[in-house]
């Protein structure tokens, strides 16, 4: 074997990772010397996730891959050190510490990092830049005794510190120089919707304004100098956009671009052959890309090129989706038109929904009628199917509207997809490769995302590649079922049939006549839930085939505690209740906070005491919330006609009145609901399973929407409805996805699947094409009468109780837990709520030889 070639790469960030997992996938790795050298004192982490280490208990939590990964690959990981001086004729990169590396190829990844206006008083103290996990430790540092901030700039950067700040209980402003937010990717309409959508989350939007420097304050505050009025602030963070990092590029004579990045051609090769740049800090064509998807690219051409193969970086667009500040944000292609755009070449199409927050745009190029640009607001829904029209240019629809509007014709369904077709836009992935991969041996969604990288992004995708994966294997002679797991060769519908023809009643029953093996993690709560839900029997009455959550009926929490949520019907709760919740929050030390379904969440309950708990709960008039089930969660309502001056029906009476008809059902997935007294929808009914709207005529009901990562409104099922027939309609509804969905499926996918979609449900539950309406009816009725308390099931049997502890030998409490101060939450006897439970790392030594099974680990 001859000598290796020396590869390194300086930089260690997403897109040096993406290089080096690359490299190392194609086994290139096995003819190159590789080290990597990083300046962040940790190993390359997920940088567009960068806001969510405030939630995370370490950084760890962030990284791309442990240094672990580098060892186990033959990659030498120097971190904490910067490039300070290439040396072309010696091949040399010399570090900081003075130490000099040697290269036969140099592979420059040194990103960007955050420009700084020149504005004075930027190096005073608590001002920050936005950019690094450090960045974020002092930001957070200093927010500890802030009570407001002003962060200077609106575009998306700026938008993810303001909600950084705002999530930290700090009044957040958002200072920017143009008159409206992320000018670079939104049009005037849809950068006011976001900029609305924003200010009602408490954060102030000021546009237009100049600001001059920063001074020092009274109070110890600093003072914006700016057009037109100064403003006094406790903290200040610039995140205005960033810098491409070339300077160890320049110093070495690497060619840079006028307003910087280094230059490179469609190999990522720099104007010294042996040198790529990749990311952020290459500029390619002019352009400086400073989206994940480009640089990844970038990185897939530079790893090729180097082994020999010609694939090149020609250029990508920028079409991305985000979520900035809860807002959902898209866009595609030219979605901001330059001013000099001959108006005879495009046409739009916009839909501007004031009420529900929503915006869409499309650019229409004239006369090919192909995508040229779109901006998608508060629902982004609509975003795949755009960007692969946008990058496919195909052909749209004669009324193109159709691709925005709720219920529209859409893009084309998987079979009529091209195989040049892209189903991933977060890794660039197409149908073509997606079919390779399932014709070279991977017929499950997990091996198929796995092989193409397809899923593994925001997995939204994920839908569309079950759907081509099935078409494919039935293309190829083989049978699709959706098994629910290797012990049972049956989907879940099949499943419930067995256990109704049969009479069965129990796991172990289902197991002997329909499964095989012992059973495993995947079927044992699939078949609890299908039980549930033919025979109304509750999770209390079988904990060993339950997950975590529904074996304790709770929600465990990290560091190993335990949430409450008692059920508080369409959120009305006396003030007797309320304060019975205050006390118990103070007798057990308990965290509290109201939920977004309009209840109050008690938080630090070690396992040993939940049954003492909810006892006192229950006392109090107070049930199972059922926060933990895969069943109703919650039906939220506004105040209604009771209150509001707008309000048309008593939306609070009728989402009590059906909360407690279905509380306690179980389901393939969580369920949630929500009741609007009018059509300003305060109760948000659309983006839940099933929503009500009082109109004029009646309650209208809508079906199969639900927020979350991939939000979805949901469709009108039927309108102006008394309230016997809404309850009747939505008993079907429920009572047949109960039967027929797949095991975790919320309402919103399963209806996208269903035959016909609305149409096709609403022939089934309303026009009985079926005929099954009767017997959906005595099924819901069945269910709702049978419903019992879990945990009153369990505060009233000893033996249930006894499965409360946290050690399997001792009836000791954990005493591994402490408390840590959060915000303004103090522990009750210094005068405030309960704070976050933490475990402490070394077990106490008279428990040393007990066995811990429900409490923290």
């Amino acid at each position: 074997m001859g000598e290796l070639t020396k590869l390194l790469v300086v930089g260690n960030g997403m897109t040096s990772y993406r290089f080096l997992d690359l490299f190392v996938s194609s086994r290139g790795s096995e003819q190159f010397q590789i080290t990597v050298v990083g300046e962040e004192p940790r190993p390359a982490y997920d940088r567009v996730h960068l806001t969510d280490y405030f939630a995370k208990s370490s950084a760890d939590e962030l990284l791309m891959a442990p240094s672990a990964w580098y060892r186990k690959n033959g990659i030498k990981l120097i971190t904490g050190a910067r490039g300070t001086a290439i040396h072309g004729a010696e091949k040399t990169v010399t570090l900081d510490s003075g130490a000099g590396l040697g290269y036969d190829i140099l592979v420059l990844a040194t990103g960007s990092s955050a420009f700084v206006p020149p504005i004075a008083g930027v190096d005073l103290d608590k001002v920050f830049v936005y950019r690094t996990i450090e960045d974020l430790d002092a930001i957070r540092a200093c927010a500890d005794t802030a009570a407001d901030a002003v962060v200077i700039g609106g575009g998306l950067l700026g938008l993810e510190a303001a909600r950084a700040i705002s999530d930290m209980g700090v009044r957040a402003s958002v200072v920017e120089y143009n008159n409206r937010l992320m000018g670079r990717q939104l049009d005037g309409t849809g950068a006011a919707m976001l900029a609305k959508e924003v200010e009602k989350m408490g954060v102030r939007v000021l546009l237009e304004r100049s600001v001059q420097g920063i001074l020092p304050a009274a109070d110890n505050r600093l003072r914006l100098d700016m057009t037109p009025e100064p403003l006094d602030t406790d903290m200040v963070v610039i995140s205005a956009g960033i810098r491409p990092r070339d300077e160890l590029a320049d110093a070495a004579g690497i060619a840079v671009g006028a307003r910087g990045g280094i230059v490179v051609d469609d190999h990522l090769r720099t104007s010294n052959p042996d040198v790529y740049a990749i990311g952020e800090c290459a500029l390619h064509d002019g352009v400086i890309y400073g989206l994940v998807a480009p640089c990844y690219q970038m990185a897939e051409a530079a790893v090729a090129t180097i082994l020999g193969q010609d694939k090149r970086f020609t250029g990508a667009d920028m079409s991305t989706t985000l979520k900035l500040m809860g807002v959902d944000v898209a866009t595609v292609g030219e979605s901001v038109l330059a001013p000099d755009t001959d108006p005879e070449s495009f046409t739009q199409v916009t839909i501007l929904d004031e009420i529900q927050g929503e915006y869409k745009k499309l650019i229409i190029n004239k006369p090919e009628n192909t995508l040229r640009g779109a901006i998608l607001v508060g629902n982004t829904s609509d975003y795949s199917r755009l960007v692969s029209a946008y990058r496919n240019q195909e052909i749209l629809p004669e009324q193109p509207v159709s691709l925005i509007v709720q219920g529209g014709a859409g893009g084309p369904a998987a079979e009529d997809l091209a195989d040049r077709a892209l189903v991933c836009t977060c890794n660039n992935v197409t149908k073509g490769q997606i079919c390779a991969a399932i014709q070279e041996g991977c017929d499950q969604l997990e091996s198929v995302c796995q092989a193409t990288d397809a899923g593994s992004g925001c997995g939204g995708c994920k839908p569309q590649i079950k759907q081509i994966l099935a078409l494919e294997l039935e293309k190829m002679g083989m049978q699709v079922k959706p098994h629910i797991c290797t012990c049972f060769p049956f989907s879940r519908s099949e499943l419930v049939d067995i256990v109704k023809v049969r009479s069965l009643e129990s796991y172990d029953d289902v197991l002997a006549a329909a499964g095989t093996g012992n059973g495993c993690e995947i079927c044992q709560p699939a078949v609890a839930s299908i039980l549930a839900s033919i025979h109304g029997s509750t999770a209390a009455q079988a904990p060993q085939i339950q997950d975590t959550n529904d074996r304790y009926l709770a929600n465990i929490q990290r560091g190993g505690t335990y949430s409450i949520v008692p059920r508080v019907p369409g959120g009305e709760i006396t003030p007797q209740k309320l304060i019975r919740l205050g006390e118990i929050a103070i007798k057990y030390d308990l965290y509290t906070k109201i939920t977004g379904g309009q209840r109050v969440d008690l938080f630090g309950a070690s396992v040993d005491q939940l049954p003492d708990i909810w006892s006192e709960l229950i006392a109090a008039g107070f049930e199972s919330g059922h926060a933990y089930a895969k069943g109703l969660r919650t039906v939220k309502s506004c105040v209604g006609s009771t209150w509001c001056r707008f309000g048309l029906l008593d939306s609070t009476r009728f989402a009590i009145d059906l909360e407690n008809r279905y509380k306690g059902i179980r389901a393939p997935h969580k369920l949630k609901s929500a009741v609007s007294g009018c059509i300003r929808e305060c109760a948000e009914a659309r983006c839940k399973d099933f929503g009500i709207i009082a109109t004029e005529d009646g309650w209208n009901l809508y079906a199969g929407g639900n927020g979350g990562a991939n939000p979805r409104h949901a469709e009108l099922l039927a309108g102006g409805l008394d309230d016997a027939t809404c309850i009747q309609y939505i008993d079907r509804f429920l009572m047949y996805y109960i039967l027929t969905a797949d095991p975790l499926t919320r309402t919103a996918a399963w209806l996208e699947q269903l035959d016909g979609g609305i149409d096709g449900l609403r022939s089934v539950i309303i026009d009985d094409s079926l005929g099954i309406v009767d017997k959906l009816d005595s099924d819901m009725e069945t269910l709702v009468q049978s419903y019992q308390c879990e945990w009153t099931q369990v505060v009233n049997d000893p033996v249930q109780r006894s499965r409360f502890q946290s050690f399997a030998n001792s009836a000791r409490a954990d005493s591994g837990i402490r408390f840590v101060p959060e915000r303004d939450q103090k522990r009750p006897a210094s005068g405030g709520g309960f704070v976050e439970l933490q475990r402490i790392g070394k077990v106490p030594d008279d428990l040393n030889a007990v066995t811990n099974i429900g409490g923290a680990s």
